[in-house]
């Protein structure tokens, strides 16, 4: 299993942009797919971006396409999801999410978006958006 960290959250205003960071222990996150949910307040969690074990195939949620961006860095065992121009309906906790069960192979978009492929969980970090 891998142990996983997020930091980065915080408040911040509408427009503005926060960058939330996810670093590895236990095993390395080389050959892993990686990926991020959030659970708003009242609401279930739902799927807000994933990323293959080589970075050559990148998923995102259609209310965040084109603000967010996933990153990572396999020799630091880092994730990162950069945030930009924030909504108040970002406000939630997000988690960091580790192994669908694809390492070193393909990362289907089905297999990304659904919560129950993820063997692996942060603890969240909640990020608070205010108008």
């Amino acid at each position: 299993q891998v142990q996983l960290v997020e930091s980065g959250g915080g408040l911040v205003q509408a427009g503005g942009s926060l960058r939330l960071s996810c670093e590895g222990s236990g095993r390395t996150f080389f050959g892993y797919a990686m990926g991020w949910f959030r659970q708003p307040p009242g609401k279930e969690r739902e799927f807000v971006a994933a990323i293959s074990w080589n970075s050559g195939r990148t998923y995102y949620a259609d209310s965040v396409k084109g603000r967010f961006t996933i990153s990572r860095d396999n020799a630091k065992n880092a994730v990162h999801l950069q945030m930009n121009s924030l909504k108040p309906e970002d406000t939630a906790v997000y988690y960091c999410a580790a192994d669908a069960g694809t390492r070193y192979t393909d990362l289907s978009l089905q297999v990304a978006t659904t919560t129950r492929s993820w063997r692996s969980w942060g603890q969240g970090t909640q990020v608070t958006v205010s108008s």
